[in-house]
């Protein structure tokens, strides 16, 4: 159990160092909260479906259906749960939209009863979004995981 908690811990500040001067060069454009569905983890992954809301700085709010996969251990149940992400952008001035795509990176959340868990992930239009410095879980279940995270908004 120690060791892999261990690799979480190392997973998530390993994407933050990376995220962190990345993050510097670009301006924050919103939120994205996304309601996650139950999950059951198969050792070596998983994946779960979720609804996001994105909220921007300006605009109207935008709805966008997600799939999120884990490559790493994932062992438990989860029964669901919210993330969320401060989105940042290279300009404040996005079109429609532009959430829509892939996005890669580290994951890893611990759950006893109540749990959280980072996510730090960039992708989307052409690569210029990032979902970071990190995502914010809350999420009730037993449930220990630690890899590459890769979510699909469409």
């Amino acid at each position: 159990m120690r060791s892999i908690l261990l690799t979480v811990i190392a997973a998530v500040t390993l994407g933050l160092l990376n995220s962190s001067a990345d993050a510097q060069s670009r301006i924050r454009v919103g939120g994205l909260t996304c309601d996650l569905a139950p999950t059951v983890g198969m050792i070596v992954g998983s994946w779960q479906q979720a609804r996001c809301i994105f909220r921007p700085t300006y605009g109207r709010p935008e709805r966008y259906y997600a799939s999120l996969s884990r490559l790493g251990v994932d062992l438990g149940v989860k029964h669901g749960g919210r993330l969320y992400w401060a989105v940042f952008a290279p300009t404040s001035a996005l079109p429609p939209r532009t959430l829509a795509g892939n996005y890669v990176g580290a994951a890893g959340d611990v759950s006893f009863g109540v749990g959280g868990g980072a996510n730090v992930l960039v992708g989307g239009s052409r690569r210029t979004i990032s979902l970071q410095p990190l995502s914010l879980t809350a999420q009730r279940g037993v449930n220990v995981a630690g890899g590459v995270a890769h979510l699909v908004l469409r």
